[in-house]
């Protein structure tokens, strides 16, 4: 388990992806964990290094009594920054995580990249009624702030749908250290972050719930927006937890911020073809370019792979399978054989390849199916033949 001593407080992380990649630094609300960010993770580390931790007061970080203050949460993070030796990252918090990003952003500002805040604000509507629930906690435990926490969490057709990713925040909140809670509820109580907004130079995305009654675009997510210099907004049909009432609409909003210029476009489009198809095809594509097809195959690598397939809406195995399906019903049988070859080098399996061949039949004909399954069933046995190795 990724624990780190930092300055007598245990703190809980998890640090994943290719160390060559730009950091993302994840920051969960009050009463949630690390685990918040999951639906996120397969979409940001095909591009980005992430880390993930557990607040002080949460998860498998440690709960110290006393009420803490947001620098205090900041500095935690800092610390764990300097500890895991990485200078920079771009922070996304959601709510508390905002709060905490903000107080980053404009004290140690040479540390961000990128700031996301989501579902957050300078100060919260009702201190009062956070000081409220900081007594309830400390004298009943989480139990009788559950439901309310999980209403203000996710839209009622979400709630009453049950799906795992909510029942799994209902459970994180209610195994939150009721101490911890309280403490980070007094960080809440107490902050007032208005002065510090024009001072914030990161370029800043600021992400607010038109069904958030905790934190509204008026009064709140409106007030970043409008004071953060520069900084860009999106409004998501969801409640305070936007990035698990709609994660695959968040990460899409998400990715797209951090993504570079599109002079980058070309670059990572070559990057992505070479990851699905292979050094050698794209070495020999790119090799037998001639004056009449330079300009196809540039348009290739910028649009095809720089534009499609680094969309975040899809990974690469739900794209390698589509496309098996499209060529298989076209009829296009050398594309269909490229991309099967491929794809059974890299990350797709038999099963995968079967199911998809029986869509096609029942689709798009027992004919394309046909010639589809003896074309992957040549490729499927000289993969298995010894002289291949494998």
């Amino acid at each position: 388990m990724p624990l780190a001593l930092l300055d007598g407080l245990r703190v809980f992380y998890r640090l994943e992806g290719h160390a060559d990649r730009p950091v993302v630094m994840l920051s969960h609300s009050l009463g949630l964990d690390h685990g918040m960010w999951d639906l996120q993770m397969p979409g940001l580390l095909q591009r980005h290094r992430v880390l993930r931790y557990d607040t002080r007061g949460h998860g498998a970080t440690g709960a110290p009594d006393g009420e803490y203050s947001i620098e205090q949460l900041g500095r935690d993070a800092l610390t764990l920054l300097d500890r895991l030796e990485i200078e920079r990252v771009a922070w996304v918090g959601v709510s508390l995580g905002g709060f905490i990003g903000q107080w980053i952003a404009a004290n140690a500002p040479d540390r961000l990249t990128h700031l996301v805040l989501a579902n957050t604000t300078p100060r919260v509507a009702e201190p009062a009624g956070m000081e409220q629930r900081r007594q309830t906690v400390l004298a009943r435990g989480m139990a009788p702030i559950v439901d309310i926490a999980m209403t203000r969490f996710f839209v009622k057709p979400l709630l009453d749908a049950n799906p795992p990713h909510v029942a799994s925040a209902r459970q994180t909140v209610v195994s939150t250290d009721p101490i911890g809670y309280a403490g980070c509820c007094a960080a809440l109580r107490d902050a007032d972050l208005h002065a510090i907004l024009p001072v914030i130079r990161a370029p800043t995305l600021v992400i607010s719930g038109d069904a958030d009654e905790a934190m509204p675009w008026a009064g709140h997510g409106g007030v970043l927006a409008g004071h953060i210099p520069g900084a860009r907004a999106a409004r998501l049909a969801t409640a305070h937890i936007s990035n698990l009432g709609l994660p695959r609409t968040f990460t899409r909003v998400l990715l797209e911020f951090l993504s570079g210029p599109q002079t980058e476009v070309a670059r990572a489009g070559e990057a992505s073809r070479r990851a699905v198809l292979g050094d050698a095809h794209v070495d020999r594509a790119l090799a037998n370019a001639t004056e009449l097809t330079k300009g196809f195959q540039d348009l290739i690598t910028r649009y095809v792979w720089g534009e499609i397939w680094t969309r975040p809406g899809l990974d690469h195995i739900t794209r390698r399978l589509l496309v098996l399906t499209t060529t298989a019903a076209l009829g296009r049988w050398e594309e269909f054989r490229l991309h099967l070859t491929a794809g059974l080098a890299h990350d797709l399996e038999w099963c995968d390849v079967e199911e998809v061949l029986l869509q096609v039949a029942v689709y798009a004909g027992v004919p394309a199916a046909n010639t589809a399954f003896h074309i992957a069933q040549e490729a499927h046995l000289a993969r298995r033949s010894p002289s291949t190795g494998a």
